[in-house]
């Protein structure tokens, strides 16, 4: 039996539209579509106090901004920079452009092609996620982008010096420092010193989450991101501590983190429950961990795996760490998740941060149909097809006019006839020009 031991706010609640957030972001879409530089300026100096001549950091910004970090701070930007590139690099390894004759006489095939230009968004107003950096230019560089800009909003007023430099370090081509709505609808829609891009791509607020969603079409995104989620899975091998530490390192992202605990120990569950009490009693970010924890952290007790994988399945959660005897157990059994941290060894924290696996992930169960961003997201899988000979030609044209036939498409046929007429060896009568029915 599935039972809660603590309860969020329901799932309707949570993923309610903001009919406020949605106005705001048209409106501002829809100026920045219309006046270009001057609206984005406009909305920069409103929401961040930043509106400097040009938003675009030249080479000499950008060097300064590197030099003043201390040689640790850049040896640990590089260090996790090569642990995302590597692994990048390694997926794009494993996408191979395909031909092959399927009959004699017909090629077909694929090539995997990279988006032209593409636009990373950084999120830096409560916290400056440097991280973001590497996972979003970093991962469209390696999957062959020509044309990275990225863009994060200006920190305390000025641009933060890591973000750029990870920024730099990652590839960019382009640098800006532009935040909020008005940053994704300058690179989408273009204006006079911004080129549009095709693709956006890069965790924000939900009024960035709502822009994405509403220029989506006219550019490519990356995913509809919501509230990051944690989910710990974890029975009597672990104890209520660990437990808690990875509850509230992702509560901290904000008072809509979801972060749920689902264990078959119901002595495990109480523990961490008071075990979360006492760490938000130190936690110098309780202020905002708190708040996620009362409205939306969950403890769920199950009695068997079977009953931890349905619902694990069921919540799809974009972190789910797995702190169990036999870890592979879900690993094997799951199908519905962002990213999996298999065993107390490693956590979520890793993959945000450092460890190589992307940490822009699926939300509001969208695992259920989609997997995270990867070099695979900046790259178009685009087929072509040949036919080598003129029998290979006729014989195609001959089931092609039929199908073509029985769904009325007589221009479609006709360009099947026309093949079956000029490269077929006999005359069949009923392959006779439109003009002639």
């Amino acid at each position: 039996m599935i039972r809660y031991l603590k309860k969020g706010r329901d799932v309707e609640s949570l993923a309610a539209a903001d009919a406020k957030v949605r106005t705001t972001v048209e409106d501002i879409i829809k100026n920045v579509s219309e006046r270009g530089d001057a609206a984005v300026r406009e909305y920069s100096q409103q929401f961040d106090k930043w509106a400097p001549e040009t938003f675009k950091l030249s080479q000499e910004q950008i060097d300064s901004a590197i030099a003043s970090l201390t040689p640790r701070e850049l040896e640990d930007i590089r260090f996790a920079q090569k642990q995302i590139r590597n692994f990048a690099e390694k997926q794009r390894a494993t996408m191979l452009d395909l031909e092959i004759e399927t009959m004699p006489g017909v090629v077909l095939g694929h090539k995997h092609i990279p988006v032209n230009a593409v636009g990373c968004y950084i999120p830096g107003g409560k916290y400056p996620l440097i991280a973001s950096a590497h996972m979003s230019v970093l991962t469209a560089k390696v999957a062959g982008v020509k044309r990275v800009v990225a863009t994060a909003p200006p920190f305390n007023g000025t641009p933060h010096p890591a973000i750029v430099a990870a920024m730099h370090l990652a590839g960019a081509d382009e640098i800006l420092v532009l935040g909020g709505v008005q940053a994704v609808a300058a690179m989408a829609i273009g204006t006079e010193s911004i080129a549009p891009v095709d693709m956006i791509v890069g965790p924000g607020n939900m009024f960035v989450a709502e822009a994405k969603r509403q220029l989506f079409g006219r550019v490519g995104i990356d995913l509809f991101a919501g509230p990051t989620e944690t989910l710990i899975i974890a029975d009597e091998s672990v104890d209520a501590e660990i437990c808690a530490v990875d509850l509230l390192g992702q509560a901290e992202h904000g008072p809509t983190t979801p972060a749920v605990l689902l264990t078959n120990s119901e002595k495990l569950a109480r523990e961490t429950i008071a075990e979360v009490e006492r760490q938000l009693r130190i936690l110098p970010t309780a202020d905002i961990a708190s708040i996620a924890w009362a409205e939306n952290g969950e403890v769920i007790v199950c009695d068997t795996l079977e009953e931890m994988v349905q619902k694990a399945d069921e919540l799809a959660s974009e972190h789910v760490q797995v702190m169990t005897v036999d870890p592979d157990y879900f690993l094997k059994n799951m199908s519905n998740y962002g990213a999996l941290f298999l065993g107390p060894r490693t956590n979520v924290s890793f993959g945000d941060k450092v460890i190589g696996t992307n940490h822009t992930l699926p939300t509001n169960k969208a695992a259920r149909y989609t997997g995270g961003l990867w070099v695979g997201k900046f790259i178009k899988t685009c087929t072509y097809q040949r036919v080598l000979t003129d029998e290979a030609s006729a014989m195609v044209g001959e089931y092609c006019s039929r199908l073509c036939h029985m769904e009325n498409f007589a221009g479609h046929g006709e360009q099947a006839n026309i093949r079956v007429r000029r490269y077929g060896k006999r005359d069949v009568e009923w392959y006779k020009p439109v003009e002639a029915v």
